[in-house]
């Protein structure tokens, strides 16, 4: 068989690179139910308890912080863009705490965190609250100070800013000082399954 030769030299067709693979396809997403006096980062230079006493995966970071002496959720991932809507206030992302107050808190007082309450920082954003039962939550150690005089009240808080220790700053400014603060969910992500101290991969 003859070829039929040009005097035009054949174009080369470069092969189609193959499209960087984005990090969400290998995106990590760790559920930590975060214990009472743990701090919300890997390292610390005073040896307090950290991240890493509790968690073997390597390049996640915390989406957010939770104070040292808060409880429950901490999602952790690789995903910087995730990390970033999480943690952004502007992203309005909703979190839900369970709040142990001292004090037996009216409708009335609780109408004024509903419509927002001015802080140091400036006024909070409307937040959703109600009244719960006492939650079915492992015992925190050590135990909060309680006084046999004045009953406690367990609160379901609902924002979406993050001022700091926005939550705590809230029930004080009504007269309801928190005694125990526990971070349920954030966004559709709980802490349901997830025993104190343990994590999950998702």
């Amino acid at each position: 068989m003859k070829f039929n030769h040009s005097s035009e030299k054949t174009r080369y067709k470069p092969k189609t690179r193959k499209k960087v693979r984005p990090v969400t396809q290998d995106r990590k997403i760790v559920l930590f139910n975060k214990p009472f006096d743990v701090l919300s980062q890997f390292t610390d230079d005073e040896k307090r308890k950290t991240l890493q006493d509790f968690i073997p995966i390597k390049e996640v970071y915390a989406a957010g912080r939770l104070d040292k002496d808060s409880e429950g959720l901490l999602l952790l991932t690789n995903d910087g863009k995730l990390q970033h809507q999480l943690a952004n206030p502007s992203q309005k992302t909703a979190k839900t705490y369970w709040v142990q107050v001292e004090g037996s808190p009216l409708e009335s007082d609780l109408d004024k965190l509903r419509e927002g309450v001015e802080l140091k920082d400036g006024m909070t954003k409307p937040a959703v609250i109600s009244v719960i039962e006492t939650p079915n939550v492992w015992p925190r150690i050590p135990p909060i100070r309680e006084r046999a005089s004045i009953p406690t009240t367990w609160l379901s808080i609902t924002i979406k800013e993050g001022k700091n220790r926005q939550v705590r700053r809230m029930t004080a400014n009504i007269g309801f000082p928190t005694l125990r603060l526990i971070r349920y969910s954030i966004g559709d992500w709980t802490i349901e399954n997830i025993n104190n101290g343990e994590y999950r991969v998702i």
